[in-house]
Formats: C-alpha cells, structure tokens, sequence
C-alpha cells in the first residue's frame, strides 16, 4: 500500500511547515542551485501587468499559501497595491513574513493566517488573488479555485503558478543510488494533485483562463554537502532515522556511497492567468 501524499496528509502538516527555518532552508538551497529559469515572484508581476487592464491601480492583492512572504513583498514593491494580504495555514511561516515586512507600511502588507478553502475576505473583494505552489496542498484544489472566484472583482485576475510532475526527478536517481531510499524514484509526486498538465483544466473549472506560461528552471547542486541542505527536509524520501532534517549527516551518508561531483536536476514551471468568467456575479 502507498504512502500518503506528505503533501495531502494533515498529519505531516506540522512536520512541514511547523518550523520556518526548514522550509527556509530547503528554498535557500535550492535557490543558490538555480542555474535557469526567471524569479517566480518577478514572473507573477509580469503577468499582472500584461494582462490586467490597470495593473498601476490596484486596490487589494491576495496571496494565498504566502509562506514566508516572498511573493507578497515583491508584490508591494513592484506593483504597489493599496493593500496585500498574505494567507497561510502555518503560524511559523507568518511570523517570518511578518519580520521580514516589518519596514513596510502596517497598512501595505497583512499576513493572516486562514484556510484557502474558505478565504476569509468578501466576495469580490480582490484585484489580484496569486496561488503560487500551494494548490497541491488540497486534495480538491477545484474548491480552492471556487474561493478564489469568489473573492475576484470584475476585472479582476488569478495567478496560479505550479510545478511539473517529473519535477527534481533527478534527485530521486541521488537518492536511490546512495541507498538512502531505494524506492525515490518509485514514490508519488508531490504536485499529484495540481501540476503542470492539469492546472490550466483545475483552473477552468471556476475561471475563464486567458494564459499559460511554461518555463523550464534548471539547478545545479554543485556537490552532495549542497544537495543534501536540500534533501534533509524534503517530505518525499523515506529517510533512515536521524538523516531526516540533518543534513551533515544526510551529507556523509551521500559521500559513503558516491563520488562526489555537481547535480543538474530541472523542473517544469507553470503559470496559469485566468479571470472570472464572463456574465458571472461572485456576489
């Protein structure tokens, strides 16, 4: 019998997410291994402004599944709304992108904590509403894209942005080869349940979509000390007891099994621009 999607499983939710400086440190290192492959962030605002009629205007922001507030700044920053509003379901991410806004305007960025199956703003209260890899996190991610519907202003956009299916499969080789899982590559994707061949049809099923934007991101690990900074945390693997958010010893375990030398591994970016459907009243 599989596993359950750690991604899907609200018993793994707090092993995740329950301490910030895991996720930062997962992002960090795969960030410092980004060979290819524009900011999401900065993607997100290009598409605000090419395809929104008043992207100079904009009143609120929503950015669901905010995490530690990433986007959501460079959001304030570029497109200076009168209002973003960053939503998460982890305490331990809002506390990081609340400190990391604390030079903002109290009035420019809010991080609440919230469901993003039941968004807790008005309907039609949004310009923008950004969901950027997080709708993998519902088992129903349609619901997800019903609550954002409801919450858009006539005229307003969607941003979905998600990851391909065989995304980092080369890690999985890693993995599997060092003995630390043999089953990696056997295991279920994380984005199962919103990736890039089914977000355009999730989003479809709410809003009409106006624009797809693949890209292709590439990271270059250049060795396992790197790679494992990346891997410690990574919810996919079954890793041995005391490997599991160690990455020295996750580090010594790679260099037992394999020559040491740099990993490329790619993945498959995919943003989905969509708008409310036309002739629909969220209210």
């Amino acid at each position: 019998m599989n596993e359950p999607n750690p991604f899907l499983d609200p018993a793994r939710q707090s092993e995740l997410y329950g301490r910030a400086s895991r996720l930062a440190g997962r992002t960090s290192a795969l960030m410092r291994a980004k060979t290819a492959g524009q900011p999401v962030p900065e993607t997100i605002v290009s598409l605000v402004q090419s395809h929104h009629a008043r992207p100079d205007r904009l009143g609120v922001v929503l950015d669901i599944g905010c995490g530690r507030g990433t986007s959501s700044l460079v959001i304030a920053e570029q497109l200076r709304p009168q209002r973003v509003v960053g939503l998460d379901a982890a305490p331990s991410l809002l506390a990081q992108a609340r400190e990391r806004a604390k030079d903002l305007p109290d009035s420019t960025v809010e991080f609440i904590e919230g469901d993003f199956h039941d968004l807790p703003l008005p309907d039609g209260s949004s310009d923008i509403v950004v969901a950027a890899f997080c709708l993998y996190h519902s088992p129903h991610p349609e619901d997800v894209v019903g609550e954002i519907a409801r919450v858009l202003a006539p005229g307003g956009l969607a941003v979905l942005v998600t990851k391909g299916l065989d995304s980092y499969q080369e890690m999985d080789e890693l993995v599997a080869s060092a003995r630390l899982d043999p089953r990696a590559a056997q295991h279920e994707s994380l984005y199962t349940a919103a990736h890039s061949d089914n977000l355009a049809d999730v989003a479809a099923s709410s809003l009409d979509v106006i624009a797809v934007l693949d890209e292709e991101h590439i990271f270059t690990f250049d060795g396992h000390d790197h790679a494992a900074q990346y891997l410690a945390t990574n919810p996919k693997y079954d890793l041995a007891p005391g490997l599991y958010g160690n990455p020295g010893a996750l580090a010594t375990t790679l260099h037992e099994f394999l020559p040491d030398q740099p990993l490329a591994t790619r993945s498959r970016i995919t943003f989905v621009v969509a708008q409310p459907k036309e002739g629909e009243d969220p209210t």
